[in-house]
Parts: C-alpha cells; sequence; structure tokens
C-alpha cells in the first residue's frame, strides 16, 4: 500500500530518502515541489531523475484536499468548502486586506467545546485534522487567489489546542523556507484557555502570537457559555496569559460582543479589572449572528460606547471588523452551512 506522502515532516522525509538509499537532500527536493511548487504528480519534479520519480510514485501518493464551494463576499473575503480523504467536510476563509493577505483555518471537524454563541458547536464533534490537511488548507487558497499569504490565524473550526501536535506540525509546514514561508510571528493561535496547551506552547521553542478567547468577564456566566471554562478558569488562564506576554509575544483577549449578554459598560469595567497588570490587547468582535443561533449583535451605538469606555482606560483596543457575514464567513459562523 502506498503511503501518504505529506504525511511526512522535512526531517521525516529526509530520513526516509536514507532509508531507500537515497541522498537526504531528495527529502528538501521533494518537500518543496510538494509545498512551495504546488506539485500533484510525481512526474512534474523536474529535477528528479526518470527513474526517481517511478520510485517515488511506486511508494508514495500525493493526497490533495478538494475545494467543493467558494463564496465570495462584497468585501473581498472568501469562504472555502473542503472535502478530505474521508469525506468529511471543513472550512476555512480568505480575508484580504491593504497590506496583508490573511486565511483562517480549521484545526478540526467540527467542535467539542460546545461554547453556546458559536456555530461550529451545532457540528459537534468528529475528529482531529491531521497536519497535512491543516497546512493544505492555506496551501490551496494561496493556488486559487494566486496571492502571496500573510498571516494564518488557527481560529476556523475546531480548538487547535485539542490538536496540538498536529497544529505544531502543521506550522512546521507554514514556517518553513521550503514550504510555505510565512513567519511564525504573522501567525496566531486562537484558544478558549486550554492551560495545558497554553503551558506547552510558552515552553516550546515556537515564536507564534496567541489569542484567548476570553469574552465574559465574570466566571459564572463564562462557565455557562463556555462550558470549557469549569475545566480551564480565568483563575487559572490569567496568569500563564502574563507569561506568555512577557516571554513570548503580548498576548490579544478576544471579546466577542453579545447584544444584551456582555456588553454593558460593568462589563467593560469587570474586563479591565481582570486584565490589570496583564500586558495585553484586546480585540473586540460584534457578534456575527447565525440563523440557528438565538443571539444578537448589538446596536452600533452600544459597540461604540463599550469601545471608548475600554480606550479611556489607555488598554490597547482594536475592533474587529465583521467581514464575510453574509456568506457566514465571520467569527463564529462557521458550520458548513
Amino acid at each position: 500500500m502506498r503511503e501518504n506522502i505529506k504525511e511526512y515532516s522535512l526531517k521525516a522525509l529526509k530520513e526516509k530518502m536514507l532509508t531507500l538509499n537515497l541522498e537526504a537532500y531528495r527529502g528538501e527536493q521533494v518537500f518543496k515541489w510538494l509545498w512551495q511548487k504546488d506539485a500533484d504528480d510525481f512526474t512534474v519534479m523536474t529535477n528528479l531523475s526518470k527513474e526517481l520519480r517511478k520510485l517515488f510514485a511506486g511508494i508514495f501518493f500525493i493526497p490533495e484536499l478538494k475545494i467543493l464551494k467558494v463564496l465570495s463576499a462584497e468585501d473581498g473575503s472568501k469562504k472555502f468548502l473542503f472535502q478530505l480523504e474521508d469525506n468529511e467536510k471543513i472550512e476555512a476563509v480568505f480575508i484580504p486586506e491593504a497590506k496583508r493577505k490573511t486565511v483562517c483555518v480549521s484545526t478540526q471537524v467540527g467542535c467539542p467545546l460546545q461554547c453556546r454563541f458559536c456555530a461550529t458547536a451545532l457540528m459537534g464533534f468528529i475528529r482531529n485534522l491531521e497536519a497535512y490537511e491543516i497546512a493544505e488548507q492555506i496551501r490551496l487558497i494561496q493556488k486559487q487567489i494566486k496571492e502571496k499569504i500573510t498571516n494564518i490565524v488557527f481560529m476556523g473550526m475546531g480548538e487547535p489546542l485539542l490538536n496540538f501536535e498536529n497544529l505544531i506540525a502543521a506550522i512546521e509546514i507554514t514556517s518553513s523556507p521550503l514550504a510555505l514561508g510565512i513567519s511564525q510571528r504573522h501567525t496566531t493561535i486562537s484558544t478558549a484557555g486550554l492551560t495545558d496547551g497554553i503551558r506547552r506552547l510558552l515552553n516550546s521553542p515556537y515564536k507564534v502570537k496567541l489569542a484567548i478567547s476570553l469574552n465574559f468577564p465574570d466566571q459564572k456566566q463564562r462557565s455557562k457559555m463556555m462550558p470549557i471554562n469549569k475545566k480551564f478558569p480565568l483563575s487559572e488562564i490569567l496568569p500563564l496569559a502574563k507569561d506568555y506576554s512577557i516571554k513570548k509575544n503580548m498576548v490579544t483577549f478576544e471579546y466577542v460582543l453579545i447584544d444584551k449578554i456582555n456588553d454593558r459598560i460593568k462589563d467593560a469595567q469587570k474586563l479591565l479589572d481582570l486584565l490589570k497588570g496583564i500586558p495585553s490587547k484586546i480585540n473586540l468582535i460584534p457578534y456575527n449572528p447565525h440563523p440557528r443561533l438565538p443571539y444578537k449583535r448589538p446596536t452600533p451605538e452600544k459597540i461604540d460606547k463599550f469601545h471608548q469606555y475600554l480606550l479611556r482606560s489607555h488598554h490597547t483596543v482594536t475592533m474587529r471588523k465583521s467581514r464575510g457575514q453574509k456568506i457566514l464567513a465571520g467569527c463564529g459562523q462557521l458550520a458548513l452551512s
């Protein structure tokens, strides 16, 4: 049975070449063809001899996620529906801006966290994505749009830190100069706050950015809306976030503003109290409604009032632009719909 060559890391592929009595650099050549030159067949690898191409074709196969559908929004955002080798489906989003081209990528099929305001939770959890399935989303979107991707956010379907090993292996691919060559400093992992995963990241050599989906400064309310808070409470998350900001990159706290849930001035003050002493940024995300969920976005006036209150504290606060809402490509809207 032939092996899936994209399941090999660069290091493993070089080691595989040695077991085939070939030079290790052959692994680098093949890796570059697969991830940088979009090779979907060994016959196109023209810096390899015909004998080598034939040998590799007999040992390996080259998988490729299928793009089933692309939905485009007026703002230039595009939502991609992918089909995996086992026919499961995932979504990813391309977000163009003047100085950056960002891809929001999935790390799981569905999600087990059951956040009440997130459409992906409606799918339940099916499985973790393999490392190559994560990286392939970026490669295929880049190939489709014919523009260089500059930024990655692991903020699509799933909780990235529940798929830690494959996430890190995917980052090895996306950041490799022989593959996609996207800087780790332009790569962001968004998490609901899994402290064991944050700790592993903190102790790793990787220089990725960390975004923590905080959303609810009240512990009781956060546990209700994000059940994972019962296992990983804010009291454990925040000290780790402070360490990450000091030792790695400044942490961003994401705050999804939901009408009549967490959009009051007293919620803003609670948030500021929580983050006191933690070098961090706040990213406000006005809620993106989904037809299958009851939650709504606050009025523009309420959003602005909340935003201005935070700004007066001299905390660094950004407001997430609503992108791709009409094609259900916004934050929290990915649910194969």
